[in-house]
């Protein structure tokens, strides 16, 4: 059975790709296992730092299952296929805690834009990275013209869009898109999260809303959540908050609480 499971070592969770019989390739019940897991993560105030991870394979993922994509018709390869794994994406690189995807082998398509939702990326020597879509007939769907761009740059994603070529774990780390190069990508992985719990946590992830603020990764709600954390610990917010219980005009002081 593939799955994607949820594992806890104390305050590092693992994310772990399962289907080793497909190359962990994604299916239908995988990807709708990330927006729950996400919403898991958020509200676990024990949990600092999340490592992405896949079962043995020759594959870090193959991408998504050809099998279960090529039996849908048009309209729900548009509306749920590619949309709702667009979406689901963009929840897991929009998580507050910081994120590390070990790449141990191949990380091609989906694969590979998976891997991209993470804040860094630590690659096995031997891993590559592709977007073979077109040797298939279709395009990128989970990001891969849109956030692969920021990450990789326009020149780099086409020629792995385009031409087909494979990008080495050396390329990859030489631009910056691999942090590290370890032969053992998890247990380094979990090396760096361990070091986290040694760091802020809130500021950790105000750093990383700001981050992504500057680079358009939800940059509106990136914004008001920032404006929010400056507000909340306001006299005003308090009195405005007592004012309206009272039903009476607010006594707007403008101190700090």
């Amino acid at each position: 059975m593939s799955a994607l499971h949820l594992i806890r070592h104390g305050p590092v969770a693992e994310l772990k790709l399962d289907n080793p019989g497909k190359l962990n390739a994604f299916t239908l019940e995988m990807l709708r296992a990330v927006e729950p897991i996400c919403d898991d993560l958020e509200r676990d105030p024990g949990i600092l730092a999340v490592i992405i991870t896949a079962a043995d394979s020759k594959a870090f993922c193959a991408g998504a299952d050809i099998l279960e994509w090529s039996e849908l018709s048009p309209y729900e390869f548009a509306r749920h296929w590619v949309r709702e794994g667009h979406r689901v994406f963009d929840r897991l690189a929009r998580l507050s805690k910081p994120t590390i995807a070990a790449v141990g082998a191949h990380a091609f398509g989906g694969g590979l834009e998976f891997a991209a939702t993470a804040d860094i990326r630590i690659m096995a020597p031997g891993a590559t990275l592709a977007l073979p879509e077109a040797s298939v007939g279709i395009v990128p769907g989970w990001s891969g013209t849109q956030r692969l761009i920021r990450l990789l740059g326009e020149p780099l994603v086409k020629e792995m869009a385009l031409f087909g070529r494979r990008i080495s774990a050396t390329r990859a780390h030489s631009i910056g898109f691999a942090a590290d190069i370890a032969e053992d990508p998890r247990s380094f992985a979990f090396e760096c999260a361990q070091k986290l719990s040694a760091r802020s946590q809130h500021a950790s992830e105000v750093a990383k809303y700001m981050i992504h603020a500057a680079v358009g990764e939800d940059r509106g709600a990136m914004i008001e959540t920032l404006g929010a954390g400056m507000i909340s610990p306001t006299d005003d917010r308090n009195e405005g908050v007592a004012a309206f219980r009272e039903k009476r005009k607010p006594n707007f002081s403008g101190n700090q609480s």
